[in-house]
């Protein structure tokens, strides 16, 4: 490295750059930066505020003083990192050495050992820090895995056997059984590596493991039935229909089910229990409703194939009064299977909702018989006066004639339309209309 570094230089010539404004002036420039550029390739200590002043201040003697105080400084810290780079390096090569003489190799521990146990204080700490953890990581982990009283508790065990493991994992198993006596003595260490010890502490991390993945198996199948439950409890409250209810019930069954697969020995299985114990105490009370949904299903069933018949018949109206009273008389049965639904059981809603809709259609029904009777009465009635007045027409005069054909004018106008007669009336009335227009037209010649 050079008496003057990249930095201080950089410093130096902005300022000699800045002090020359006219062309003839180069030559001082060029003088100045020729001399920095061979302290920069020459070899020594870096120069001082001194050294760096006298060599541009008798060509500048206008030289900014701040200017070279800062080259000044900035070359001083070249010599500050080249020590500390000498030092960094030796540093890194202590390291790596230590490092080396660390490393977990029979071959390299057991000479180091014997002759300079100093050098091994960081695999000592190390197998200290370890050893300690794994200890104590593996009571938490025993605490919390086969003491649990929740879910997170199996989770924070989990990951404490999982830590341990990582702690076990890092002891020297080729140097189980030595005991560093000079670190005991300094750090007052209560251990003693010993097979049969490593062993246990990894049995019951391998124990632990174990019962964690039964307790999560567990807590999930707890989990799905009891959503199961919930969701088939939700939706038995808001089922209007006994199919649905039904339905639900199953589902309800199906989660109880899987509560009950659930091993009594672990939490879930002590939680499942008392789930299980306020399921089974609704699921009676729903059973004990659904009691009879049988047999209200059955009567609603009959309700709906006695109302299809009715509409069936129903259609491609107008029909004779026989065919609506028999109409009738199938919307009537209906009504009847669905009167005979209780109260209390849970297709009622149901049975109240299509009753209300048949006994509606029943009375459409019922009107529209009273429509066609009343109907086929008047026609009737006209006919009748239309042959009466037919056999009778010489013998009376213009007057009682045409009162007797306006007569059978407002009879026909009583037909209502949409019933079987309402065609025929229509044309009888035509006729008769026509017949009362030509005795008018005659009396009034």
């Amino acid at each position: 490295m050079g008496r003057l570094n990249h930095r201080a230089y950089e410093l130096l010539r902005a300022e000699v750059n800045r002090l020359v404004q006219e062309p003839l002036e180069n030559v001082r420039r060029d003088i100045v930066l020729r001399r920095l550029n061979r302290l920069r390739s020459q070899d020594g200590p870096p120069l001082t505020y001194t050294e760096i002043k006298a060599e541009v201040a008798d060509i500048f003697p206008e030289f900014d003083d701040q200017v070279l105080r800062r080259a000044a400084q900035a070359n001083k810290a070249s010599g500050k990192l080249k020590w500390l780079g000498w030092t960094a390096a030796g540093t890194a090569i202590a390291a790596g050495t230590v490092w080396v003489l660390n490393l977990p190799y029979p071959m390299i521990r057991w000479p180091v050992a014997r002759t300079v146990p100093i050098v091994l204080l960081p695999s000592y700490i190390s197998m200290d820090h370890n050893y300690r953890q794994a200890i104590s990581l593996v009571e938490q982990a025993d605490q919390l895995v086969n003491q649990a009283t929740s879910a997170q508790d199996i989770e924070l065990g989990s990951k404490k056997a999982a830590q341990a493991q990582q702690h076990l994992d890092q002891l020297p198993v080729w140097f189980l059984g030595y005991y560093p006596r000079a670190y005991c003595t300094w750090f007052s260490c209560t251990w003693r590596f010993t097979y049969d010890e490593f062993q246990t502490a990894r049995k019951d991390i391998g124990r632990m493991e174990a019962k964690v993945f039964q307790e999560q198996n567990a807590l999930a199948l707890l989990e799905s039935g009891s959503s199961t439950v919930d969701l088939a409890k939700t939706e038995y409250q808001s089922a209007t229909a006994t199919a649905a209810k039904l339905a639900a019930v199953a589902d309800w069954q199906t989660g109880m089910d899987q509560l009950n697969e659930i091993p009594a020995e672990t939490l879930a299985g002590r939680m499942g229990q008392t789930k299980l114990a306020a399921y089974e105490r609704d699921f009676a009370q729903v059973s004990g409703a659904l009691a009879g949904g049988d047999r209200t299903s059955t009567l609603i069933e009959a309700a709906k194939q006695f109302a299809w018949t009715a509409s069936v018949e129903g259609q491609n109206a107008p029909h004779p009064p026989e065919t609506w009273e028999r109409i009738a008389g199938l919307w009537q049965q209906a009504i009847a299977r669905l009167e005979q639904v209780p109260v209390d059981d849970v297709g009622y809603s149901e049975a109240q909702r299509m009753l209300a809709e048949y006994q509606n259609k029943w009375g459409v029904v019922q009107a529209q018989q009273a429509r066609e009777e009343r109907s086929q009465q008047a026609f009737s009635t006209a006919q009748d006066k239309n042959i009466d007045l037919g056999s009778r027409v010489r013998y009376i005069d213009r007057a009682e004639y045409a009162s007797a054909l306006q007569s059978i004018i407002n009879d026909l106008n009583l037909v209502a339309s949409g019933t079987t007669v309402y065609e025929p009336a229509q044309q009888l009335r035509q006729a008769v209309q026509d017949r009362l227009e030509e005795a008018a037209a005659a009396a009034a010649q």
